[in-house]
């Protein structure tokens, strides 16, 4: 099978409701961390990584993120004419060319493994990419393209991962590992959100996957597992079951789980933090709040 990883499935349909009431009017991709939405991000990781086609599995109220990667045509034109280049480089790098994105919709909320499977005509016989918005990787080099780098190496389906607490196993998918050579794990299973004190270890999966097509025909021999959905973790793991390889890469990098509150709070203030022009008056802020709560206490 040919290893180029060309086509990218990016799972949107949720409703986001830990973000109620903003996400009532405006989908949670389109959430900002600092000045750039959440799918920005994952288009950027994607397109470092090689990705020339994007499919964006959605639902019904997303309308406002398919216009985000429209032309602003009128936008364009008055930044020109008052001579903001910059920010008209800016605006410009986030335009898609027509015919590299396709929107389907997931009509019913069955869980990831549902969503990433109404892609699979799109998909047809080529690996492809999986990227879960809500987790934000700040890396020196993208962590897909850490991937798909291990990938043209090892074949068969690999997925990220990354050390947890116990108490957080069941929260995850959990590698059952084989052996392990650098940042690459075979795995020789995988649980999904197993029940506290029966992960096989403490690697979980989190969103970024490199798969087969051989995954989607999987999603007709598994039922519904945890949680009553159809779980993508369970047709991976069918591929360990039929004796092909699966793998864990333990990228480089810090992830934010930017689908709760906490985890999208701490992103904010370390992506701003990294910004040259942001640095040091927010530091400076972050630094009087400190001193605040410590005189208070």
């Amino acid at each position: 099978m040919d290893r180029k990883v060309s086509k990218a499935i990016f799972p949107v349909a949720g409703l986001g409701t830990r973000f109620l009431p903003a996400t009532k009017s405006v989908p949670k991709e389109i959430m900002t961390l600092v000045d750039r939405p959440l799918i920005q991000y994952a288009i950027d990781e994607a397109r470092a990584a090689g990705i020339e086609d994007f499919i964006f599995v959605t639902s019904r109220g997303k309308s406002a993120l398919e216009d985000y990667f429209d032309l602003a045509p009128d936008l364009e034109a008055a930044l020109e004419a008052s001579g903001k280049t910059k920010l008209l480089e800016i605006l410009r790098s986030t335009n898609m060319e027509s015919g590299t994105i396709a929107y389907l919709r997931q009509h019913k909320a069955l869980g990831l493994g549902h969503a990433v499977s109404c892609a699979r005509k799109l998909i047809g016989d080529e690996p492809f990419a999986v990227i879960l918005p809500d987790d934000v990787i700040a890396a020196d080099k993208p962590c897909l393209q850490q991937m798909v780098e291990a990938y043209q190496e090892t074949g068969g389906a690999m997925v990220a991962t990354m050390e947890v607490s116990p108490a957080q196993t069941a929260s995850y998918g959990v590698l059952d590992v084989a052996a392990q050579d650098g940042p690459i794990v075979r795995a020789k299973g995988m649980v999904e959100k197993p029940a506290a004190g029966t992960a096989p270890s403490n690697l979980a999966v989190i969103g970024r996957y490199i798969l087969t097509p051989q995954v989607l025909a999987n999603f007709d021999k598994i039922g519904r597992g945890a949680g009553g959905e159809i779980q993508l973790t369970d047709a991976i793991a069918e591929e360990i079951s039929a004796g092909r390889d699966v793998f864990g890469y333990r990228f480089e990098g810090q992830r934010y789980d930017c689908g709760s509150k906490a985890g999208f709070l701490q992103a904010t203030v370390a992506f701003a933090l990294a910004r040259e022009e942001l640095r040091d008056e927010f530091a400076e802020f972050l630094a009087q709040m400190h001193a605040t709560k410590q005189a208070a206490q």
